[in-house]
């Protein structure tokens, strides 16, 4: 009995530790992609963010007003350019996709921004770079408006 709770407390230790790394990375990736919302943008209080295996895309949906100017930052790990974000705008009644932007075809800029003349419904789409080698990790993106 001694011994199997020794085991479940070594166990729980572990679990513990390996959460406080996650979150300590989740951390630092948040902050990477909130430095480049500064004045004069300001945040949409949302961080949209997912745990991504190389091999998988995250997606996010949100919508953009009409005469916006938006700041797209997205971040992974601790430095710039390790994240591959797309913006598509989306026909809600159609399913259709359309590409606004891509940071692939910008030397993989970490942010980017935009003006709409119309409102559109949005999705952010990002993935890890293949350049990074890593196998997984935290896709973060966050959105700000000019004021």
């Amino acid at each position: 009995m001694k011994k199997q709770a020794l085991i479940f407390s070594f166990i729980i230790s572990v679990c513990c530790t390996l959460s406080f790394r996650a979150y300590a990375q989740l951390d630092v990736t948040t902050q990477l992609a909130t430095k480049h919302i500064i004045p004069p943008f300001v945040s949409d209080g949302q961080t949209y963010r997912a745990l991504v295996l190389s091999e998988q895309n995250a997606e996010f949906h949100t919508t953009f007003f009409s005469g916006t100017t938006y700041r797209i930052s997205a971040a992974s790990g601790s430095t710039d350019g390790n994240l591959l974000f797309s913006i598509y705008s989306y026909q809600v009644n159609t399913g259709e996709r359309q590409l606004i932007f891509t940071n692939v075809a910008h030397q993989n800029a970490p942010f980017w921004d935009f003006k709409v003349n119309a409102t559109v419904e949005i999705i952010l789409e990002a993935k890890l770079n293949p350049a990074s080698g890593k196998d997984s990790g935290f896709a973060i993106l966050a959105v700000g408006f000019k004021q």
